[in-house]
């Protein structure tokens, strides 16, 4: 099976986790976590990352950085490669010390602060410490918030503040910060609302018009392997633009979609095309184009690939050659 491709892009924003290999515990003991620190701390410097939050937890880690280069893959490689030969050579031992690739979910700007939230409420979830106290949790970017003489130059821990209703990195701010995070960890529905639950899932944190600049912007061939290889999250993005594009193609626009047939011949056209160049699911096809049934859609798409191409059919097929 294709490995997924990396989106990079200079100034990208990434909430980064990854796990220990079955789950396993590799930041139990305290020479481990230096070790990842120092590994961390390295990769930062040399890679020029902006680093907005972060936390070690007993298995696993929550990274939020930014990337002036678009260089996450490099620095990623190094970091996980370099701190697992250190892990391996510390307990006489080799193998997999992460359970495969991190995962690097692109966020957009409204996203940052909800991520930077989340990562510092990682300790209060698990039990280990009361949102009340949350500095006492030495292995989270809030306790250096907190304190700030044990800040890196690359960490630019204040983003937390700013996106928590404009509080200033001064004491008073800091103590605002950690009550709005005490509130936050006991208001499910703000939790909701700001994307708790699915704050690891899905491959982008952000708006629709987000997700399709950032499919707009990238190269025709990163993007066709990216959209081979990633979930139908990824992919929605793309059908919604080749949506568009076969409309304008054709005349038409999004508004006449309720009010023509189901059956209506440019509809089936851009149904065909849907499926031939984008492999949509008819599922969203005739949720899209109001065609009523996915069963309905394939005969009509079915009968039309038998037939006489239309002047329609032949529009989008030179859209295709020109794309």
């Amino acid at each position: 099976m294709a490995r997924k491709s990396r989106i990079e892009y200079a100034g990208a924003r990434y909430h980064v986790i990854n796990r220990g290999n079955y789950r396993s515990w590799i930041f139990e003991t305290e020479g481990a976590r230096r070790s990842f620190h120092e590994c961390l701390d390295e990769a930062c410097a040399s890679m020029g990352w902006r680093l907005y939050a972060w936390c070690l937890m007993g298995n696993h880690y929550h990274l939020c950085i930014e990337t002036p280069e678009p260089n996450l893959v490099e620095g990623m490689r190094w970091l996980q490669s370099t701190f697992a030969n250190r892990f391996n050579r510390f307990r006489h031992s080799n193998g997999h010390v992460f359970q495969g690739r991190y995962n690097a979910i692109l966020l957009d700007g409204d996203a940052l602060g909800p991520v930077c939230h989340y990562i510092h409420l990682n300790p209060v979830r698990a039990g280990l410490v009361e949102a009340g106290e949350l500095q006492q949790y030495a292995e989270s970017s809030f306790a250096r918030l907190w304190y700030p003489s044990r800040r890196r130059e690359f960490e630019h821990l204040e983003v937390g503040l700013e996106l928590a209703g404009g509080l200033a990195d001064t004491r008073t701010g800091r103590r605002k910060y950690r009550d709005y995070l005490a509130w936050l960890s006991e208001t499910d529905a703000e939790k909701k609302r700001l994307g708790f639950d699915k704050m690891t899932r899905g491959w982008v944190k952000g708006t629709t018009d987000f997700k399709k600049s950032v499919l707009d912007d990238l190269k025709d061939e990163q993007m066709q392997r990216v959209v081979e290889s990633e979930a139908s999250e990824m992919r929605e993005p793309r059908w919604e633009r080749a949506l568009a594009q076969a409309l304008s193609a054709l005349g038409h626009d999004d508004s006449e979609l309720p009010s023509s047939r189901k059956g209506e011949g440019w509809k089936v056209d851009i149904a065909r095309h849907l499926r031939e160049r984008h492999l949509t699911p008819y599922r969203w096809v005739v949720e899209h184009l109001h065609m009523g049934a996915p069963s309905y859609a394939q005969s009509l798409v079915s009968r039309g690939r038998k037939g006489k191409p239309t002047k329609e059919w032949r529009v989008l097929e030179k859209q295709d050659k020109l794309d």
